[in-house]
């Protein structure tokens, strides 16, 4: 069996923006690397698709028929044609957005106005029907949206005369008819390279998939810490306390999180490589045996450091401290 080994991230291996992989609930979603790095100037972008500002879809000004105006927009598409190297789209207002109409009998059909994977607005029709449905490719119901688009309004029509589009068939309801980056909001487990959405995502687009959700970042790299002992994982810890009552106490919990710890023995206790990172994020992978990659532990937080130059003119020493935002995460399998 070997000895104990603890490594700290000393660097990252970047990776360009890409789809993260959904887990299957449309709410959970992984990077292809994991961990994703919290250190200064290489902190994880992430991108889901959807609007960011602008693009109000209008009746068009011209008056033409079947025709809506859409306002300049800008747009979370990282993999878009013309977005830029922060994943941002920006598309020009465009004054002569053709829809359609029903045909015959069929009198209601709901247009999607959505911005496609080439940077352009463009409008999906969806199937006629007597009636308008809610059920996503329904008969009568707004169409699937091309994977890699994303939808901004529906314009929903009860006529097959052609004529100007009214404000009343223009709807533009956040998560109903308007895919919004920011909605819903998102939690990120740096560690395990995952994002988890408050809600899961709307399976709109082309074969009941949600919109796509892109990541940029980077994955650390590790150099070996010598001379180290006395590790100690971040855990939780719980108190109690009571008030007394007439009918007796009554007790309430609370948890707290621990800082994580280690000592290790330094050359110089000035020029040391890992004394450059105090203060800053850093991800620590703690290994009981060095020889076998699992089990471990992974820890991420800001790096504490006291050091310590005996009178003897020995070795210095440092004690270290790693403030987390979550407990010690022991890797298993």
């Amino acid at each position: 069996m070997g000895s104990p080994q603890l490594r700290y991230e000393s660097g990252q291996t970047a990776y360009p923006f890409q789809d993260m992989t959904d887990s299957g609930d449309r709410t959970t979603f992984s990077a292809s690397f994991s961990p994703i790095s919290q250190a200064a100037g290489a902190e994880a972008v992430i991108a889901p698709y959807g609007l960011l500002t602008g693009g109000a879809v209008i009746p068009a000004v011209s008056g033409n028929d079947d025709e809506v105006d859409s306002a300049a927009l800008t747009a979370s598409m990282a993999g878009a044609t013309g977005a830029g190297t922060d994943g941002v789209l920006s598309v020009a207002a465009d004054t002569a957005i053709a829809i359609s109409r029903g045909v015959t009998t069929d009198t209601h059909r709901i247009n999607s106005i959505t911005v496609t994977a080439a940077g352009v607005i463009a409008a999906v029709a969806g199937v006629d029907n007597t009636e308008f449905s809610e059920n996503r490719g329904a008969d009568g119901g707004p169409p699937f949206i091309p994977v890699g688009s994303i939808e901004i309004a529906q314009v929903r029509t009860t006529s097959v005369t052609a004529a100007p589009i009214t404000a009343g068939e223009i709807f533009s309801v956040p998560g109903l008819h308007r895919e919004l980056s920011g909605s819903p909001t998102f939690k990120i487990d740096y560690v395990a390279g995952t994002v988890t959405f408050a809600d899961a995502l709307p399976a709109i687009h082309t074969g009941s998939v949600p919109k796509k959700v892109s990541i940029k970042g980077g994955e650390p790299s590790y150099a070996t810490l010598d001379r180290v002992s006395d590790w100690s994982p971040a855990a939780s810890t719980y108190s109690i306390t009571s008030k007394d009552t007439y009918d007796g106490p009554i007790g309430s919990s609370s948890a707290s999180l621990n800082q994580a710890s280690f000592s290790a023995i330094l050359d110089d206790g000035m020029s040391d490589p890992i004394l450059s990172l105090e203060g800053q994020t850093v991800l620590f992978e703690f290994r009981q045996d060095r020889d076998k990659l699992l089990p471990k532990q992974i820890t991420q937080g800001i790096l504490g450091v006291q050091v310590s130059f005996p009178a003897g003119g020995g070795k210095p020493t440092g004690e270290f401290t790693v403030s987390p935002d979550a407990a010690t995460r022991s890797v298993l399998v």
